[in-house]
């Protein structure tokens, strides 16, 4: 037998055609268009998956050799893209949402107090009316609901009905006075009760307030929370994301969320900041919880400085225009400092709420005083990565701080899209000059984190994009003064939910942008969301959500 020396075999090899040649793969997504957002963002045709990694990224001919024993999915009529990350969801809350009394989407007061009638209708005295996602900005009244209107709707049932900011609620006289609200009750640090004229509870609790009523809702039962869980992670993957940043759990819902991950229920990766309860030290003395899988991790506590413009607890330097307060400051520097350089010395990661343009420079104090504090032990070694949440309104020697100390900004579009349509009457427009400053901070060299703030907002990864790369809103409406120079590009707005989403976790070398050797997670849609016109981009429907090489989610 002729024999052949190993360079010969090695020329006979590659002589033949590619099809001769058979890869191992187990999927095989081809004849589309793919976004890579990659350093040069690079476009394919092709990528080909092994188990739950990306193996090849390329054109459809040189993905020939993948095709022979895997399972192929043809693209032709779709575009893919890096899997979406959603950095800042409450998703435990949106899956209440989605099995209780939702209040998101009335077009009007009168509606939603319709909602909430039928809804009480089915209870019993006694029984607790709870309802959530009410905003009053473009309804024609508006206005907050009363509480005469609740008192009207039941006075034998606690009414409970929180705005979607998540910041305030409305509750009718029956909660008050189980809450023993009257008006000798003194505001609690870090909330406002509002009140009428004659000094009385007008219903209205806002930020710490809100607790006084809340803390006596009956709770919720493990299974109950294990359904809302179940439903968030389910709507998630349903709307094309591959990842969430839940901002601010009890210890408790991981544990809840290790169950279902055990049970194989876990559709999306999940990476959960510790609220800022007892929970927070706990966090702090075990330190965090990393997964080489990458399914669930924890390695962070959130915290909130503030409350939100809506409900008018953000902290401003300087009044609201449209009522007698700065705001809401919701924490104190004495109890702070001790968690922030324990995160520090521990490699703990922290998120901090911050909207109002005094909020966020306080907690830039704090941040940079931690840091200093450690540094002078030479202990500080990595950047932290801590971040600002929402970061809406930045004065603009405050905004070169972002990027000093590295601070990682994590910015929901859609609040831009939504408060434009009150911001002005709350702040004046000479203050809009600083708000929502997207184009400023990456000009700067800042890293934006994407997200949605569900339940807050709807959710949709589609209205995030569309805002950031537009600044209006879903009817094409912008105010006088909104600042449309601040939008980003496509590019930078697919960064945003892509790639510096996972760095904001530290995990951008291993996912956030479709390359070789990175997880296999991809959104997947029916239209080109990098070309074609802004009005277009919500026709554009979820084809497949697929995590890990998995498809979690088909149309």
């Amino acid at each position: 037998m002729r024999q052949f020396s190993p360079y010969v075999l090695l020329v006979l090899l590659l002589s033949c055609s590619q099809e001769e040649i058979c890869l191992d793969a187990d999927l095989v997504l081809t004849n589309s268009k793919i976004y890579t957002a990659d350093i040069e963002n690079n476009i394919a045709e092709s990528v080909a998956i092994k188990d739950n990694f990306i193996i090849f990224v390329g054109s459809d001919e040189e993905a020939k050799s993948y095709k022979c024993n895997a399972k192929v999915m043809n693209l032709s009529n779709a575009f893919i893209y890096p899997g979406f990350i959603d950095s800042h969801v409450h998703l435990k809350a949106t899956g209440y949402r989605e099995l209780s009394l939702n209040l998101q989407g009335s077009k009007s007061l009168k509606e939603m107090l319709t909602s909430v009638q039928i809804h009480a209708n089915g209870l019993e005295a006694g029984e607790w009316v709870i309802g959530r996602g009410w905003i009053e900005k473009k309804w024609p009244e508006g206005r907050f609901p009363t509480i005469g209107e609740l008192d009207q709707i039941s006075t034998d049932k606690p009414i409970v009905l929180e705005r979607a900011d998540g910041h305030a609620v409305i509750v009718n006289s029956y909660a008050l006075t189980l809450a023993d609200i009257n008006k000798e009750t003194k505001d609690p640090f870090g909330g406002k009760i509002n009140r009428d004229k004659e000094g009385n509870p007008n219903g209205v609790l806002v930020d710490k307030a809100s607790l006084l009523v809340e803390n006596l809702i009956p709770k919720k039962t493990y299974k109950q929370e294990k359904q809302a869980l179940e439903a968030g992670l389910e709507v998630n993957a349903r709307m094309g994301w591959t990842q969430v940043h839940d901002a601010g759990s009890p210890l408790k819902d991981f544990e809840i969320l290790k169950t279902i991950e055990a049970e194989d229920k876990l559709p999306i990766r999940v990476h959960l900041y510790v609220e800022n309860t007892k929970d927070a030290q706990t966090f702090l003395d075990i330190g965090p919880f990393l997964d080489n899988q990458y399914w669930l991790t924890s390695r962070g506590i959130k915290l909130v400085a503030d409350g939100a413009i809506g409900s008018r607890g953000a902290v401003f330097f300087r009044k609201y225009e449209d009522y007698d307060t700065e705001g809401l400051l919701i924490l104190k520097k004495e109890d702070t400092m001790p968690t922030l350089i324990t995160a520090l010395k521990k490699g703990l990661q922290i998120e901090t709420h911050a909207i109002g343009d005094l909020g966020n420079k306080i907690v830039l104090d704090w941040y940079e005083e931690a840091f200093q504090a450690i540094e002078n032990q030479d202990r500080l070694i990595n950047i932290p990565r801590w971040r600002i949440e929402h970061s809406q309104n930045i004065r603009p020697e405050d905004q070169i701080r972002f990027r000093d100390l590295e601070v990682i900004a994590s910015m929901q579009p859609s609040h831009a899209i939504g408060d434009l349509h009150f911001a002005h009457k709350r702040l004046g427009y000479e203050r809009l000059s600083n708000a929502y400053p997207w184009r400023n901070l990456l000009d700067l060299g800042v890293v934006i984190a994407g997200g949605s703030d569900a339940p807050v907002e709807i959710g949709d990864p589609r209205i995030e994009f569309k805002a950031a790369i537009s600044r209006k809103d879903l009817d094409g409406f912008h105010d006088v003064g909104w600042h449309l120079e601040q939008a980003v590009t496509r590019e930078e707005a697919l960064k945003m939910f892509t790639i510096w989403g996972s760095y904001a976790v530290f995990e951008e070398d291993i996912k956030g942008s479709i390359e070789v050797g990175k997880l296999a997670d991809f959104t997947i849609f029916s239209k080109d969301i990098m070309v074609i016109p802004e009005e277009e981009i919500m026709t554009a429907e979820v084809v497949n959500t697929i995590v890990g090489g998995k498809v979690v989610y088909s149309k």
